[in-house]
Parts: C-alpha cells; structure tokens; sequence
C-alpha cells in the first residue's frame, strides 16, 4: 500500500540566529575512511585479507590518515587484519588505525588484546540512543541508555591504562543520534566526556551518525551547530559526523555539518556502505577541489581507485558518479559541444578555469579531451562501427569507436571523399594492432594452482627481458609481473573480446582500455587463440602509451 500518511516529517530543531548558512568550507575536515568495516560489513561477500590488503595500501595511497579497520572483538577475520598490520608494520607513523566496539567490557577487553603493539589507535565504542532504540529495542530509560555510554566509556579508558606507551584517541557515538532528541544527545555525550576529562590538547572525538538518514540535509546541520554549542567542553572534543545515503543526501548533509561546526567526516570510497551507502569520501573531497580547496586527498588518478575499488568490493561504478564516473566529463549536445570547444580556446594557463559544462578541467583527474568534445556525431560512429562489423566481424566496445573516430573523420576530411570499410580496417590494424615497438611477446607459459603464475619472455627494443608474475587471473598476472619488471603502473579500466567468424576456424579480438602511470589508452590484437589476443592487446595498448618511450630509451 503506497501511502504517505503512514509517515511523518523529521523534527526541527530550535535555533535562534543559526549561523551555519552564512559559513563557508575553506579547508577540508578530518577525513576517516571506514571502508575496512562499515564498508566491509555491507558486501554480499566481505572481502577477503589479499582485497582488505589491497584497499587498505590505497588509502594510505591517496592520503587518509584516520582508517577504521574493522571490529576485532566480533569478528576473527577483523581481528587477524588488524595484527597483519601491527605485527608487518603496514601502518605508517602517521597514520591511525581506528577499530569499533560495543560497550561491553569483555568485547573492549579482546579489542585490546588486537591492538597489542600499536603506536597510536583510535579506539571507537558506541551504543544506541535513539528513541525509537531506547523503547522498541533495548527497553530502557533515558538514564539506563546513558549508564551503558559512561560505563563503556569507563572500561575503554581502563583498558589503554595497561598501554601507557600507545597514543590512543577514545572516540564515542550516540549511535542513531538522527533519532535522538537532541538536548539528550547532548547530555549522554557530556556524561561520556565527563568520565573521559579530555582537554584541548588530549581531544576526544564525538562523532555523530546519522545512522538512518531521516531528513534534509539542513535539519542535520541544525543538530549539529546546536550540539557544538551546547556540550560543556567543546574544546575536549573533535566533532565528526557520519551520515548515510538512504535519502541521497549524504555528501550534502556532511558538508553543511561542518559549516555548522563539525571537525571530521567519516565515510567509504564511492559510498560503498549498508543500504544506499556511507558518505562518498571522493565526491565531497572532490567537490572542495572543484571550490579552491585543498581535499587533503590525492585523487588525480581516479581510474586506480575504481580499479582497486571493484576489483576488491566486486561492485560497479556507475557511469555517471559524480566526478570520476566514465561519462561526467562527455557531452552528446551539439550546443554543450560548441561551447565547450570555444571555451577550452579561450582559456588562458594562467587563469581560473572557466569552461561551460565542465565544472574541472577534466585532465587534473587524468581524464583527456578527446572523451570531452566528442563531437555529437553518433551517426559517424555508427556508421564506421557498422561497416566494420558487417565487412570483418569487428565489434568496436564504444571506447574504441570513441578513439578511432576522429582518426577516420580527418582521413575523410583530407581526402574529401568517402571513405570505405577497407580503408577503416587499414587505419585501425595501422594505428591500434600494429603497436608492435618496442615491446613484442616472443613466449610465455601459465601455471595454475589457485592462483595464476605467468612466465613469459618479452622483447623489448630488440633485447628479450624474461617476466614472472602472479594473480587471480591470467591478466593480472602479467600486470603483477610487468609492474615488477618496468615499475610501471598499468590498471585495466575496461575489457571486451569476442570470436571473429565462428567454428574452430574463428579468430579472436580483444580491446584493452588501460591507465598507464596516469594515462589512459586503448589496445587491440586479433589472434587464433584467445588468450594470446588477450596479452597483444595489452601490449598494443602499453606500446601506445607514452611511457613506452621510457621503456625504448
């Protein structure tokens, strides 16, 4: 039954002369990923500890010192990660690991005992306040709820006593503070800081969730200014916020708290998180970018992120995500195009950017032109895409139409007569299959046993180089092995293949669109065995990169 009457809006809060509207982000906010555990809990399938691996070396990567790792005391997976940091040293010196518990002293007891050896740790108890939690879940009062605040808070702090050499940071949420009336929100956190006795120079942190996203992004600011103006040590604490997505406010309701005052934000990469998801951290970090601000985060290359992002959390990125998604910075209007292209011509090096329709200019994230001012020709790619199909069962994935295009618009341009299917196959063997320099596959073998294991023997510029490398698949073995051989840093964006012909007769091709140390490119190879089609078109695509004159040097 669709009715809305069943339902009824969020509370306002009460402020006289609130001043949050009147603010202006000028410098980012603590940032704390939580891809480790809120992120983690929310996958049809957690990660296993060689993804959890993987993820954590990227956020370090990209610049985010404050990372949840997990829930050690519930958890044994969680538990093995956080000591395969500690006891491998995969912490740098600044960088602090944060892990979650419930205000339980045999759970904070066994938390503990995780982070045995730890430099300095964010330790982050919780317990639900909401009253909707108070009444219909735990059957307790307002000062029964608050007993559970202060005496976890109690034990954490007793627990670190045994640990005087660790730098640790206590960190309490009122866990659903959305649906927490607001003055009593106010008085569990003060009683939890009261046992705490943090000071300006020792913070604590208070981050408040909005667990269930439950109304605009403006009432969350309200609460917000009037919890930081109404706590009694405002200076002991530093303010964080972690909102969720389920009315698709999330960025928007974290960056108006910390106009309102907050310190910190906690949130995933490309909002990974229970149901709508956490607060995409690059979205907000790149919308300070686009504003002048520094993020603190080292996003310019976005195509690592989401190859590291998918391949670890098995979700897709939409082509349309705010920033970074394939077709943000691609226009199909004829008039979007045209102003765009006068822009770019116009825009001075010295200048602010200023070019319609592109709100950045798209080669800061390693994004180029040519995806941009695609010009609205649909009919062109068709055609060009179709002739190739119906002459040579060539299938172009869209990206490679996208690169082939214009090199055959100017062909036809010079020649000023029509071009023919022949000479579209020419200039796609000349200018994508034929990238044989300086790098040739002379041999190679594959061995499985769980893993795969590539030994293959490279000619690069006349000299053969042997390769040896590992992965979950064929493909990443190779990259694992070419990155070890050349330091080079090759994620693979996007894949296609399909049989040319059919029978046992039938060829292969396979289409790469690969991001080499920053720059994206296509490949392509056809070949009686698929596989063999497979590793040519990665290195057709590596040899038209321009880190390949760094190879043929």
């Amino acid at each position: 039954m669709f009715n809305h009457t069943r339902y009824r809006p969020a509370p306002q809060i009460n402020i006289q002369n609130r001043q949050w509207p009147n603010k202006q982000i000028t410098e980012a906010p603590i940032w704390a990923s939580v891809d480790l555990r809120d992120g983690n809990q929310a996958l049809l399938e957690p990660m296993t500890v060689e993804q959890k691996q993987r993820l954590w070396r990227l956020l370090v990567k990209i610049g985010i010192k404050e990372i949840e790792v997990g829930f050690p005391s519930a958890s044994q997976p969680d538990y093995d990660f956080v000591r395969w940091l500690i006891d491998n040293n995969e912490i740098p010196a600044d960088v602090t690991i944060q892990v979650l518990v419930q205000a339980r002293k045999e759970l904070i007891d066994r938390t503990y005992e995780a982070l045995r050896g730890v430099k300095s740790a964010v330790v982050h108890v919780y317990n639900s306040t909401s009253t909707i939690q108070r009444e219909r879940v735990f059957k307790q009062d307002r000062e029964g709820i608050k007993a559970i605040a202060t005496q976890g808070a109690q034990w954490v702090m007793d627990g670190a006593k045994a640990f005087p050499e660790v730098k640790w940071t206590f960190q309490y949420s009122p866990e659903s503070f959305t649906g927490t009336e607001i003055d009593y929100a106010v008085e569990v956190c003060d009683a939890v800081m009261d046992v705490w006795q943090p000071n300006a120079e020792n913070r604590c942190i208070i981050n408040l969730p909005s667990t269930v996203e439950e109304s605009t992004p403006n009432i969350f600011a309200d609460q917000i200014e009037y919890f930081c103006s109404h706590i009694k040590n405002r200076a002991g604490a530093i303010v964080s916020v972690h909102t969720h997505n389920d009315r698709g406010c999330a960025v928007a309701a974290a960056e108006l708290a910390v106009m309102a005052g907050a310190d910190r934000v906690e949130g995933t990469l490309l909002g990974n998180g229970e149901r709508t998801g956490n607060m995409d951290l690059v979205t907000m970090a790149m919308n300070l970018y686009s504003q002048g601000v520094d993020p603190k985060m080292d996003l310019s290359n976005p195509d690592e992120i989401i190859t590291t992002f998918t391949e670890c959390t098995r979700l897709p990125v939409s082509p349309r995500h705010p920033w970074i998604g394939e077709l943000v910075y691609t226009a199909f209007s004829g008039s979007h195009q045209d102003a765009i292209q006068k822009c770019l011509h116009r825009q001075g090096e010295d200048e602010h950017w200023q070019v319609a329709y592109l709100p950045i200019d798209p080669k800061d994230i390693g994004r180029d032109y040519q995806a941009v001012i695609r010009v609205n020709s649909q009919s062109g790619k068709g055609g060009m895409a179709f002739v190739l199909e119906r002459d040579y069962g060539i299938s172009l994935p869209r990206w490679m139409q996208t690169e082939l295009a214009p090199i055959v618009q100017s062909a036809s341009e010079q020649s000023a007569s029509e071009i023919g299917s022949a000479q579209i196959f020419e200039m796609l063997k000349e200018n994508f299959i034929a990238a044989t320099d300086p790098v040739q596959m002379n041999s190679y073998s594959i061995e499985r046993d769980g893993r795969e294991r590539f030994k293959g023997v490279l000619k690069i510029k006349g000299k053969d180089q042997a390769l040896e490398g590992e992965g979950e698949g064929v493909v990443t073995a190779f990259l694992d092995g070419w990155q070890k051989l050349t330091g080079q840093n090759v994620n693979v964006i996007d894949y296609a293949e399909h049989a040319i012909g059919s029978g046992s007769d039938a060829d292969a091709a396979a289409y790469y669109l690969i991001n080499v140390d920053g720059q994206r490119v296509v490949g392509m190879a056809m070949d009686g065995d698929s596989l063999r089609a497979s590793i040519n078109a990665l290195i057709s695509a590596i040899n038209r990169s321009s880190a390949s004159a760094q190879l043929a040097a």
